[in-house]
């Protein structure tokens, strides 16, 4: 081959690497030809579907040769009637990370400038780079987002900040007085996307609901997901929302259908579960805990968490006790990638998954 396709492609995308998500059970499988796997690496909820979604994808299904409706209107209605927001203030994606790269393509040309935290969420670093801009990387502060010194990183330069609340992979989170003062002191020419996958985890009293925010902050976005407490991440759904003119230009860019007839379908029907909400909360409450004493009294030190997962300081390579866990079918998620090469982060299972992850450390930890 004669031609240098690499060449071809933007300077953003030439530097990529491709996102690596967690090990699926089938790939240990092949590999390994082990069984009775446990997956607790990629933030899944452990409950299973909700039998509303079910019932709405089955019934959806004799739909399944139409496109989908576009714009999302009965989702829309129902993100209405849930948290109150206007239809021309949402933007549905493709999971939330599809909404994240929308605002990205909307906002950013070569050399503009993307802040985000140490130790953020990898696809800010993929979207920013993808659209040759700038990525300008605050240190952390405690695993956490260090408020100060992103304020003292804008620029006019800057276009987007990216904050998680909570974060991911740390499980950090910032409550609201801190949040509010910080967005009253970012210019207005700044985007600030308030990304809040994790959000219905939360449960202390002082942590801010950036969808309450919007009003009092035009620049704000926020975003949310059907992945992780509502149980959808197989189907892919999730929206941003903003003003009026901030959904309006990431529309324009929007792909139509980007959002599947199914996934329409189950995330309108999840939305009237309350109970499996429920559930799925007190689910990790309780398995937060399990996990937290399990580490414990194995000397393990761990990050506190205000999400669905918990990241564990292993105080030496982390990477040998991964491969360790996955011979042991345990799988959990190493994050050399996020600069972390001595952590483990273990998304909260079923009571007898965390068990079994905890005996299966026990074991690697004494070898």
């Amino acid at each position: 081959m004669s031609c240098d396709f690499m060449a071809l492609a933007t300077p953003g995308v030439q530097g990529l690497h491709p996102y690596e998500a967690g090990k699926p059970v089938e790939e240990l499988e092949r590999e390994l030809g082990i069984h009775d796997i446990i997956k607790l690496a990629s933030n899944e909820n452990p409950l299973g579907p909700s039998a509303y979604a079910i019932e709405a994808v089955q019934k959806a299904l004799a739909e399944a040769t139409r496109y989908p409706d576009s714009n999302g209107f009965r989702l829309k209605a129902a993100l209405h009637q849930y948290y109150g927001l206007m239809p021309e203030q949402l933007t549905l994606g493709n999971g939330s990370n599809d909404v994240l790269e929308l605002i990205a393509r909307a906002f950013l040309q070569p050399g503009d400038e993307v802040i985000f935290s140490e130790y953020a969420f990898a696809v800010y670093p993929i979207v920013t780079q993808a659209c040759s801009a700038k990525a300008v990387i605050t240190p952390a502060r405690d695993y956490g987002h260090n408020l100060q010194a992103m304020a003292e990183a804008i620029t006019e330069s800057t276009r987007l900040i990216f904050i998680a609340n909570p974060n991911n992979p740390t499980g950090t989170a910032l409550m609201r007085d801190e949040l509010t003062a910080f967005l009253a002191a970012v210019p207005e020419h700044v985007i600030v996307v308030l990304d809040e996958a994790y959000t219905e985890y939360v449960e202390a009293g002082d942590f801010p609901d950036g969808l309450e925010l919007l009003p009092q902050f035009p620049n704000l976005v926020v975003t949310r997901t059907f992945s992780k407490a509502w149980g959808l991440a197989g189907l892919r759904v999730g929206f941003a929302a903003a003003s009026t003119v901030i959904t309006d230009l990431l529309n324009r860019v929007r792909q139509p259908f980007n959002v599947s007839h199914l996934a329409l379908a189950a995330a309108e029907a999840v939305l009237d579960d309350g109970d499996y909400l429920a559930r799925s909360v007190e689910l990790n409450r309780r398995g937060m805990a399990q996990l937290e004493q399990g580490l414990k009294q194995l000397g393990v030190g761990y990050i506190p968490s205000f999400g669905n997962f918990i990241t564990a300081d292993m105080a030496r390579p982390a990477q040998p006790l991964f491969q360790a866990l996955l011979h042991e079918g345990v799988i959990v998620r190493p994050l050399g990638g996020y600069r972390m090469p001595q952590h483990l982060r273990i998304s909260i299972g079923l009571t007898n998954e965390n068990d079994r992850f905890l005996r299966a450390l026990k074991q690697v930890l004494a070898c």
